[in-house]
Order: structure tokens, then sequence, then C-alpha cells
């Protein structure tokens, strides 16, 4: 018996696809923004760091680059409370997508801080500017430019790793296409109206940053 597809009962849902979504792109973002922030710090103590800091800078970002998301995800959200500490769903997710995302993030920024020409540098200290001073006003802009295509490809993984979520019941969009899968029993229609969202939404992230790319040179 062949298959008839019936895309129909989706669209009467489609409503629920959109809210995880968008739920899953506010995830995304919320641990880009705290992942950069992290990754930042990292990166300049694996270069500018005293030895022991750079061994531990690198000691965490071995071991959770070597280690699945899936399992970061479910260690936070089921083998913290356990320690007492507790998180709820959204939260435990967050802070897993966080470190998971520092942990790459970091090593972008590094290669990004060593690819500032020392000249800068010398630069502004001949002009008398603080360390921290050359560090926020000249090397973070360079590093930030020069980091944007891998900071951008990054951005489009963690959100298609939010999908993860769903292990845990956060409601986003595979969580919501599995549920009306079940519900319906349209499997192929689900699926493929799923997948539809998530690749509209990575080409539209991805023109977006090839546009600011080209908004700022490469330094």
């Amino acid at each position: 018996m062949g298959y008839t597809l019936h895309f129909g009962v989706i669209w009467q849902n489609f409503d629920r696809l959109l809210a995880g979504l968008a739920l899953g792109l506010g995830l995304a973002i919320v641990s880009i923004a705290i992942g950069a922030l992290a990754g930042v710090i990292l990166g300049f103590a694996s270069v500018g760091g005293n030895r022991p800091l750079r061994a531990a800078v690198a000691g965490y970002v071995t071991v959770i680059r070597n280690t699945p998301l899936l399992v970061i995800i479910l260690i936070v959200y089921f083998g913290l409370p356990q320690l007492g500490i507790s998180l709820g769903k959204l939260e435990s997710f967050v802070f897993s997508l966080s470190i998971y995302a520092a942990a790459y993030l970091s090593e972008v920024f590094r290669a990004g801080l060593l690819s500032v020409p020392p000249g800068l540098v010398d630069a502004g200290r001949a002009i008398g500017l603080r360390r921290r001073h050359i560090a926020r006003l000249v090397v973070f802009p360079i590093v930030l430019r020069n980091s944007l295509p891998a900071l951008g490809s990054t951005f489009i993984s963690l959100f298609k790793d939010t999908s993860l979520a769903a292990a845990i019941a956060i409601p986003e969009l595979t969580f919501e296409a599995r549920k009306i899968n079940v519900e319906t029993f349209r499997v192929i229609e689900t699926w493929l109206v799923a997948t539809g969202l998530y690749v509209a939404t990575c080409w539209v992230i991805a023109a977006g940053l090839r546009r600011l790319e080209r908004r700022y040179p490469r330094f």
C-alpha cells in the first residue's frame, strides 16, 4: 500500500512548530552570547596566562570538545541535582550549550589573538595605553572581526544542536515535531516541514553573517 502525502494536518499545527523554532533560536542566541563571553576570557587566558592557567584552559577545552553534547546535557540536568545543584530545564540546557560553545570559541578567539600584528600592540604601548586599554581598544576589535566567520559557523551549529533539548522535554522544534508525528502519524510530512524550517533559518542566519562580514572587512 502506497504512502500518500497529506500536509493539511501539519499546517493545522504549524504554529506549534514556529513556537518551537523561536524557542530553539532563543536558546541558541543566549548560549552563544554566554559562550562567547566565556570563550573570550578563556582565549586571553590561554595566550597571556601563566602556565598553570594555560594548562587548566587546555584541559577544559580537551574534555568538553571530546564529550558528546548530549552527554553534557544529561550530566547537567540529571547529575547536578545529585550534588545539590538544581536547575530548571531551560537553565540547564543553556548552561550545557554555553560551556560547550565556550570550549570551541576559546580556540577561535585564541587563533584570533595570535593573528593580531605585534606592531599594533607595540604602537598602543608607545602612545601610553595601559594593558587593559590595549586589550579592549586595539586587540579585541581585531580579534572579533577576524573571528566572525568561525563565530557564525559556531552559532549555526549551536542552533542545530538545540534539537537535543528534546531529550529533556524542552518544547523546541524537534520536540514539537516529534509530538505532532506521534499524534498524527504523518512521519514524512512532519519531518520534511521541520527540516525545511531548520534549513531556511540556517540560510537566513548565514546570509546575515555574510553581509556583516562584507560590511566590516577582515583586518
